[in-house]
């Protein structure tokens, strides 16, 4: 969605705060609330991409102001509410005031360890042939959802060349809104940095970026 997530190109946001050998929590309750996450996402009240769009969704005020776990936090707390597993009073409480609402599937300790070394593949088989091939020149749609979407604002209208076919792939948009796995035809854009930001942009520049096929169309078809 067109959400305060989407910087790219935008300017103003000050200094990246770059640290040598970061570690994965900065914090004890930035461990709990990735283990919390993890642990709901897998009872199948909701998907990976319903997960992402919940964070996205949020106010751009709020999102641009909150570090990287207090969105995961704040979009959980979104989400147990949406789907009727945690009152709002529940939440300023900090405890149960009801008997909880049952769910598919509850996560326990063993099965965590031999989940994570699968993995999560989102890869997917798709019945038709890709619509283009490495060397062909695409263009972006110039689309505006109101849900969910992977297709980054700044290169929407844009033209690039295909640089990779990767396969089919579970489709964000539709998956988030609990409308199927969709899956499409992935690939990678190279952009170059003036078709993007015009002639002002270091020459030199190249964006590569992950679009779904729906998001593309020829781009002789621009003219």
């Amino acid at each position: 969605m067109n959400g305060g997530q989407d910087l790219g190109g935008m300017q103003g946001f000050g200094p990246l705060g770059l640290e040598a050998d970061e570690p994965w929590f900065h914090a004890p309750w930035e461990r709990r609330v990735f283990a919390m996450a993890m642990a709901m996402g897998l009872t199948g009240t909701w998907n990976l991409d319903a997960s992402r769009a919940a964070r996205e969704s949020l106010p751009p005020g709020e999102y641009l102001t909150s570090s990287y776990y207090r969105i995961w936090f704040r979009a959980l707390e979104k989400q147990v509410q949406q789907h009727g597993l945690v009152e709002a009073g529940e939440l300023a409480a900090g405890a149960a005031l009801t008997p909880p609402a049952p769910i598919a599937r509850v996560l326990k300790a063993e099965e965590v360890a031999p989940l994570f070394a699968r993995g999560f593949p989102s890869d997917r088989p798709v019945a038709t042939p890709a619509r283009f091939a490495i060397g062909d020149e695409v263009r972006a749609k110039v689309i505006h959802p109101a849900g969910h979407t992977r297709l980054p604002r700044y290169v929407r209208g844009r033209t690039g060349t295909v640089e990779r076919v990767h396969g089919g792939f579970v489709f964000p948009d539709s998956n988030a809104a609990f409308a199927g796995e969709a899956p499409q035809w992935l690939y990678t854009l190279r952009f170059s940095g003036i078709e993007l930001w015009g002639e002002d942009a270091d020459p030199g520049l190249a964006v590569s970026v992950n679009a779904f096929e729906s998001y593309l169309e020829p781009a002789r078809s621009a003219a």
